[in-house]
Formats: C-alpha cells, structure tokens, sequence
C-alpha cells in the first residue's frame, strides 16, 4: 500500500475533475438503467394490447434521447477518467527517470538498464491502465451492479435473492485469484526486464557480436529469455483463464435461475411480462459489474505489482547527495588538495587508494601515471564526487567538496572521462551538450581539440549525425567530440582521463598542445599511460598499488629509478623505433 503514495498526488490535484467525471459515468449507469423502464412499458403495452404508433414512438424518442445523452456523457468521462491516467503515467515517468539520473555510480553498477527500461515502459503502462480503466471498471461494477440489484429488488425481491445466490462464490474466488494474479505479475515483470536487458546489450555491441560471428548465440540466448517469459504468462494464463471463464459461468447461473423461476412467476402473473424482460435486462446490465470484478482484479493486481516495482526504484536513495548545510561557491579559482585520502570500492575490499596526500595549486597541470589499476581514474572520480573517500578529505579552493553543492561543484569541474560515451544526434548537438552556445564557440571548441579538419571533412560538417553511442565517428574522432565538450563548458578545473589514449601521434601533438595552452588558465590533472601526454605538467605523481610512490617534475623522475623512469625509457625506444623506420 506504500506503493499508492506515488500516484496519490496526481489524483489529489486533478480531484474536482475526477469526481465530476465519475459523476457522468453514474450519469451514464442512470441513464442505462432507465432503458429497461422504458422496455417494460413497451412490452407490457403490447401484452395488454394497450400499444398504439404513438406511444411506441414515444418509446423510441425517449430510448434515442438517452443514447445521445449517454453519448456526451461517455465523451466527458472518458475525457477525464482516462485524460487522468494520461497524466499520471506522463508524471510518473518523468519522476522516475529524474530520481533515476540522481542515483549514484554504485547503483548502476548492480543494476540492468534493460531491467529500468522495463520499469520505465511497460511497468508504467500497466499503472496507467489500473489508474484509467481501473476506476471506471470499479465504478461500474460498484454503482452500476448495485442499482441494478436494487431494480431488481424492486420488480421482486424473492428472484433477486435467488440470482444472487452465485455472488458470495464470486467474492471467495476473486479473493483467492487476485494473490496469485499479483505475485505472478510480478515474476512476468521480471523476465521481461531479462528480455528488454538482453535485447538492449545486443544491439548496443552488435558491432561486437558481428565481428565474433555470435548473431547465433545471441538469438539462443535471447530464446531462452522469451521461452522463461513465456512459461511465466502461461502460469499466469492458467490463472486468468481460468477466473474469466467463472465469472462468466456463474453469471449464466444467475440467468438460469432467472429463466426458471422468473418465468414461473410471469406465468402465475405475480409479475408482468415487461417486469420479466426488464428483470433479465437488469440482470444483464449486472453481468458487466461481475465481469467487472474479475477485470479490474487483473488491472489492479497488474499495477500494484507494477507499482511495487516502481516504487522499489524510487525508495531508493542515492549515496551521493548534499550535504544539509552545502553552500554554493560564487566563484571558483580551482585549488585542490588532498588529505590522507582512502578509499574503496566495498568496507570489507582491499584500498584502492591508500594514504594519498597532495596539493595542486589553482593554475597548475599535475600529471598522473601508474601502471593499469593503479587507481588514476578512480582519483579523478573522487574529485567530482562521483565516489565518497571512506577517510581523509578533497578540498576544493579550501572548501571540502563534501561541503558544496552538488550541482555546483560539477559546474567547476569538467571530466573528460577514458572512454568517449556521444549521444545520438548530430556532432554539433555533442558538442553543445545542452548549453547554449553559438556557431563560433562550437568551431572553437573543435578547433581546439583538432576536430576541425574532420568535421569538415563530412559532407554535412557540423550537423553530421553520429549515430547511436557515436558508431559514425573513428575512436580518435569520439575521443576528440568528447574534449571538444570539454572545453566548450570552460569550467576552472579540468580533469583528463587518458585524452590521447585512443588518437595517432599527430592528433594527440594537438590535444597535448590544446591542454597546455589552459595552463596558468585552469587547474589540470591529466591521468595517462603515455608520457608524452604528461610532459606539459608542472608536476607528475606515480600511483602504484593505491599508494603515491613518486612526485616531482618530468625531469626529475625521469632521472630516477622508479616506474616513471622505466615507463619513460621504454616509449622513448618505442618512439625512436618509429622514427627510424
């Protein structure tokens, strides 16, 4: 029931017009209520030879004047009644994809995407549809077969007794289907997700899956998804098809009955013939409202299990977040320092970085090095909080960054992260990334990551589409799209992790030189396992194992004996080796 406080707010805010819209579908249950009145003249007439042209015609305005007005209504209802489910799902959705992004790295790291866009999709759906269809079903089966025993009632008492005879046997079985038809929901929820997962991964590596020729394995491995999916919804059809089906047999239970002993009745005349036919129009107006039962169990079941899956996103809280008394730095010069920083991925796992102490002054490059898993890139990650040091603290300008706004503190750091990630749209849509920037910005930006040239390469040079994930573009070119949004952002503090790792020796000479031309501008931290991308840097640090085992200039570690020295020999030979060749 927790659930139903994500969708309550809706309702509250739209109650005037759902009530209004409720109070025309009841308008309309009146209204086909008062139909079999109208039959029941016509046909008591006709028994008693008391018809005549101008009363049937009568009969017939008054039937056609209540369709019209039932017509209007069911357009108002509607309108409303559904208009709301409209909302809710387009409200839901957008707040859940919102709590989503606010979600922290580690949660992404355990969680499908597949699994959030089944959530997102047909999770969602199904709430629209119990939050829509769901309230007119219940109103009917309400409103509609309640008014529709009292009328019977009315006509006899003792018959609508006996047609009710089935009702308690209804109401046991609804009770006992609707915990199955909800915990079943669920497991089919779940095996779609696998499906929705499975088919995502795919098509983002199909470059991959086509280059090991494993179009085969896939499909197999998709097969078994659908055959699990599919054992999931027979079980739930066992269930479905079975509730339906008694609904309808024991509604035709109470037609025999009807049959039997209203027809005894109209013999003896304790009741007229129209009485008769108005009785079993009433009882099939009831037959609705009974079937009604069973489809809006299976509606509500279907959302509340889709609900409970929702809501188990949005219970969830980020490990990330502001602090109460977080302040917003009005402006930021980029100093950084760390102080007795540890940190790691689980409490109980080894450090990945172990004592970490060091100052980068505003203005400064600090380059990083270490051999692969030294902990480079987590470094840079604890610098925009993308991850919290279990000890120790990162200040920036002297402020903990744990101590400033969120959103503030990523404003002044840009991070150029190791592998480009493009969204598909076009190269200038990458670029601008959601700022608002002009044609010359945006050329500047790509001259400057040494992307020109090749966006004017492409026939339709900035507004070429880079298709999804950037599959259009070369890596170097993805890795260059990337820097060029980097620098179009024009933070204080820049991170770089590896920015040349993926371009030939030309183009990395101008990223190197673009990175250089910040410095004295911006604060820069590089991270790379290429020297030649460090040498710019007033000072360089080794990692190794966690730990900072070398600091001091490119000279100076190039002279020593430590890692830097014989990383440094080694591209050195490898780059001669080039040269002579």
């Amino acid at each position: 029931m927790e659930s139903l406080s994500l969708i309550k707010p809706y309702f509250y805010r739209r109650r005037r017009l759902i009530i209004f819209g409720i109070a025309c579908l009841v308008c309309v249950d009146i209204l086909q209520l008062w139909i079999p009145r109208i039959v029941k003249q016509a046909v008591d007439d006709l028994a008693f030879m008391r018809a005549d042209p101008v009363r049937l015609g009568r009969y017939a305005i008054e039937i056609m004047a209540i369709a019209l007005a039932m017509a209007g209504l069911r357009f108002i209802w509607r309108r409303l009644l559904i208009g709301t489910s409209r909302i809710v799902e387009e409200g839901l959705r957008k707040r859940l994809f919102c709590h989503i992004q606010t979600l922290s790295a580690s949660y992404f790291e355990t969680t499908r995407a597949g699994d959030l866009m089944a959530r997102a999709t047909n999770d969602i759906n199904n709430i629209r549809m119990a939050a829509g269809m769901g309230i007119v079903a219940m109103t009917d089966a309400v409103f509609l077969g309640s008014a529709a025993v009292c009328f019977m009632a009315a006509i006899n008492l003792r018959l609508t007794l006996l047609s009710m005879l089935p009702m308690p046997l209804i109401v046991l079985i609804t009770r006992i289907f609707g915990k199955k038809m909800h915990r079943l929901y669920t497991g089919v929820q779940a095996r779609f997700s696998d499906i929705t997962e499975t088919a995502r991964e795919s098509l983002a590596g199909i470059r991959v899956v086509k280059a090991y020729g494993l179009e085969a394995d896939r499909t197999a491995r998709l097969s078994i998804l659908s055959e699990k999916y599919i054992t999931e919804n027979l079980r739930l059809v066992n269930i479905t098809g079975s509730f339906f089906p008694l609904m309808v047999f024991f509604t035709n239970v109470s037609l025999a009955i009807v049959l039997y002993f209203g027809g005894r009745l109209t013999i003896t005349k304790n009741i007229t013939p129209g009485d008769f036919v108005a009785f079993i129009s009433y009882l099939s107006l009831l037959t609705w409202p009974m079937m009604a039962i069973g489809w809006v169990t299976n509606l509500i079941q279907r959302g509340m299990a889709s609900l409970d899956r929702i809501n188990a996103v949005m219970e969830t809280r980020p490990d990330i977040t502001d602090e109460k008394d977080a302040v917003c730095l009005k402006s930021v010069s980029g100093g950084i320092n760390l102080d007795k920083v540890n940190f790691s991925f689980n409490p109980d796992g080894p450090l990945v970085l172990d004592d970490i102490n060091l100052s980068v002054p505003a203005g400064k490059v600090l380059g990083i090095a270490g051999p692969q898993g030294a902990g480079k890139t987590t470094l840079l990650n604890l610098i925009t909080r993308r991850y919290d040091v279990n000890s120790g603290s990162i200040s920036l300008d002297g402020n903990d960054i744990r101590s400033i706004l969120l959103s503030n503190l990523r404003q002044s750091v840009v991070h150029v992260p190791q592998e480009p990630f493009l969204f598909s749209g076009t190269i200038r849509e990458n670029i601008a990334f959601g700022m608002t920037k002009d044609e010359n910005h945006i050329i500047a930006a790509a001259k400057s990551a040494a992307l020109y040239d090749d966006i004017m390469g492409f026939d339709r040079g900035l507004d070429t589409l880079v298709g999804e994930r950037g599959v259009a573009l070369s890596g170097g070119q993805k890795q260059r799209v990337v820097i060029a949004r980097a620098l179009i952002k024009d933070a204080p503090v820049f991170l770089f992790d590896d920015p040349i790792g993926q371009v030939d020796t030309r183009t990395a000479a101008g990223i190197i030189e673009t990175i250089r031309k910040l410095a004295g501008k911006k604060t820069v931290l590089i991270a790379s396992h290429r020297i030649s991308a460090l040498r710019i840097s007033d000072s360089i640090i080794v990692l190794e194992n966690g730990r900072l085992t070398e600091y001091g200039t490119h000279a100076e570690l190039a002279g020593g004996d430590g890692y830097y020295s014989r990383i440094n020999a080694l591209q050195e030979l490898e780059t001669s080796g080039v040269d002579d060749k």
